[in-house]
C-alpha cells in the first residue's frame, strides 16, 4: 500500500512538472467576421486563420485585462499574380476608438508578385482606470481589422489567406495606477436600453474575457516593493540610530559633568 502510494505521488509530480497539455490547434478559428458585430472572437496565444479576397474588411476580437501589452501580428498571404498592395492593421477599443500603436509597422505596402505581407501593432500597456477624456487603452474587449487600402482594380476579389495572432506580456506594478473601472470595456456587460439601437451604438455580444477572470483592479505587485522598500528603510533608521548613539555615560562620572 504504501509503495502504491509513493508510485501515485511520483507520477503526479511527473504530470505537474509538463504542465498543461497543449490546446488543440484545431478549436483556432478558421474565419473572421466583417465588421464590429461580427468579429470572431480569439484566445491570446493561439493563431486565427481566414480565406478572404482582396479589399474585404476582416474583423476579429480579443480580451486584454490591466498590465497586459498586447501585440497583434497578422500575415497576409497573396495570390502568385498581383500588382503592388498596401496593407493595414488597426486595432480598437471597446468603445471602438482607435488605439495607437508604440512600434511596429501596422502597414506595410507587397511588392507586385511578392507572396505574403507581415503587419505587427505593439499597443501601449492596459491601464486599469484611466480619464474620460483620455484615450488609454482600458481593460476589456479589443477589435483588430484587417484590410488593403488603395487596392488596384485589378486586383479587387483576388483570393488571399490571413493570419492573426495576438500575444501579451504581463508588465507587473511598474505600470499599475490607483483606481479600476466599474466594469472592462466589453460588449454587453450593461445593461442596454429598451429603445433601439442604430447600427453605430456599441454592439450586445456575449463578450469574451480572459481565461482567469479580470483583473480586481487594487492588487499588483507594486505593494510587495512598497512593503519591502518600508521595511528596508525601518531596519536602516534602526541601524544608523545604533551606529551614532554612542555607548552611554561611562561609568563614575557625575550627572551633572
Amino acid at each position: 500500500m504504501r509503495v502504491t502510494r509513493v508510485f501515485a505521488t511520483v507520477l503526479l509530480a511527473l504530470g505537474l512538472a509538463a504542465g498543461p497539455a497543449a490546446a488543440d490547434p484545431g478549436d483556432a478559428p478558421t474565419e473572421a467576421g466583417t465588421s464590429f458585430r461580427t468579429a470572431t472572437e480569439i484566445d491570446q496565444g493561439r493563431t486565427a486563420t481566414a480565406d478572404a479576397s482582396a479589399g474585404d474588411y476582416l474583423y476579429w476580437s480579443f480580451p486584454a485585462d490591466a498590465g497586459q501589452r498586447p501585440t497583434v501580428r497578422a500575415t497576409v498571404k497573396l495570390p502568385k499574380a498581383h500588382a503592388a498592395e498596401t496593407w493595414q492593421l488597426d486595432v480598437y477599443d471597446g468603445l471602438r476608438r482607435r488605439q495607437a500603436c508604440q512600434w511596429g509597422a501596422q502597414t506595410r505596402t507587397a511588392a507586385a508578385g511578392a507572396g505574403s505581407v507581415e503587419l505587427t501593432c505593439v499597443l501601449r500597456t492596459v491601464r486599469a482606470w484611466s480619464e474620460p477624456w483620455a484615450n488609454d487603452p482600458l481593460p476589456g474587449t479589443y477589435y483588430v481589422r484587417l484590410t488593403a487600402v488603395g487596392l488596384p482594380t485589378g486586383d479587387l476579389g483576388l483570393p488571399v489567406g490571413a493570419e492573426v495572432r495576438v500575444d501579451a506580456k504581463d508588465m507587473g506594478g511598474a505600470v499599475a495606477v490607483d483606481g479600476r473601472l466599474g466594469e472592462p470595456l466589453v460588449p454587453g456587460s450593461a445593461t442596454a436600453a429598451p429603445a433601439a439601437q442604430s447600427e453605430d451604438a456599441t454592439p450586445v455580444l456575449s463578450g469574451i474575457e480572459p481565461e482567469d477572470g479580470w483583473a480586481s483592479g487594487w492588487w499588483s505587485d507594486r505593494w510587495v516593493w512598497t512593503a519591502a522598500g518600508g521595511l528596508l528603510a525601518a531596519l536602516a533608521g534602526i541601524g544608523g540610530y545604533a551606529l551614532t548613539r554612542g555607548s552611554g555615560r561611562p561609568p563614575g562620572v557625575p550627572p551633572n559633568v
